[in-house]
């Protein structure tokens, strides 16, 4: 994750921002993705409940340091992992195979597209 040029943590504004681009990034290759309204988000992390494709779900924690898997049901954060990711595509490419066919469908009618522009 980015952090300010001067190394201070994002304010829970920014993080919330932050949280919401990520959500508006991949939420076509997901079922559910929502910030947290349960879970204390503050200015060092924000939590995201994850429906997979699947239909696993999962409690996210984002934070300076990546993504970290923090429960294994919404608004959970009793079954904290230890894999850290630094992109929500790779948090989603370990968890979801549902994910990667949909995102490289995804890419495959981009260019198509493109193609057929041209």
């Amino acid at each position: 994750m980015k952090e300010e040029a001067n190394n201070e943590v994002f304010s829970k504004e920014q993080w919330k921002l932050e949280a919401q681009a990520v959500i508006d990034d991949v939420k076509h290759h997901v079922r559910d993705i929502k910030i947290s309204e349960k879970l204390r988000n503050n200015n060092q992390r924000f939590h995201l409940n994850l429906t997979t494709l699947e239909g696993l779900k999962f409690c996210v924690e984002l934070s300076s340091a990546g993504f970290i898997i923090v429960g294994k049901a919404h608004d959970n954060t009793s079954n904290r992992g230890s894999d850290h990711f630094e992109t929500p595509y790779s948090l989603l490419d370990f968890v979801s195979p549902q994910y990667r066919d949909s995102f490289g469908n995804s890419l495959v009618n981009k260019l198509k597209q493109l193609s057929d522009c041209q």
